[in-house]
């Protein structure tokens, strides 16, 4: 089984360029997906978040309200450390526990791990690769503000939180260029699945 790091910077396409990854066979552990499940309602997740933060993180449904929660956690820094405490651990240990059950069904997969903060999290170690989606700054920041629908500082403010795109190229062991066509992207994809099977 070959474990592969998928990063990049936010709004520059990792959920794209997944997609065409599994079309082509690979298994996918989605970090940001598993993070999502680890604090649904019911969980030892979402009681700790609730209990560290308060109800008022809470949508009129029950469940947590990621928008706010992200806004905290992106002004306060001692707000994320101790949001990360709860959910990286079971995000890790969910992880663990597919990529066992991958390998017993599959022991020649092929497994991408989409974790968005890959690199900054020093999270590399043990992969057979990091493949690195990459976006020019400027355009990362007109996708973000469009999908997201969010003012400028606040998308600027997101993006500084993590590592600069550009910085992420001296860790990649392969870039996929997704500033062009669909087309272009998904002939990069191919080129980089025909070196990993």
């Amino acid at each position: 089984m070959k474990v592969v790091g998928l990063t990049g910077g936010i709004a520059s396409g990792k959920s794209t360029v997944s997609s065409m990854f599994k079309r082509l066979g690979a298994y996918l552990i989605d970090a940001d997906g598993l993070a999502r499940k680890v604090v649904e309602p019911g969980t030892e997740g979402y009681r700790e978040v609730v209990e560290t933060f308060g109800e008022r993180y809470l949508l009129p449904s029950g469940e947590l309200d990621r928008r706010a929660l992200g806004r905290l956690v992106f002004q306060d820094p001692q707000a994320k450390k101790r949001l990360e405490a709860i959910i990286h651990p079971k995000v890790w240990a969910e992880r663990g526990r597919m990529l066992k059950q991958i390998e017993a069904e599959d022991p020649r997969a092929v497994v991408l791990l989409d974790i968005p903060l890959l690199i900054e999290g020093r999270l590399t170690e043990g992969l057979y690769g990091v493949i690195l989606v990459y976006v020019p700054e400027h355009l990362q920041l007109l996708r973000l503000i469009r999908r997201d629908g969010l003012p400028p500082y606040e998308a600027t403010m997101r993006m500084r939180n993590q590592m600069p795109i550009d910085e992420k190229l001296f860790y990649a062991d392969f870039v996929i260029d997704n500033s062009g066509s669909l087309e272009s992207t998904e002939r990069q994809v191919e080129e980089v699945w025909s070196l990993l099977v």
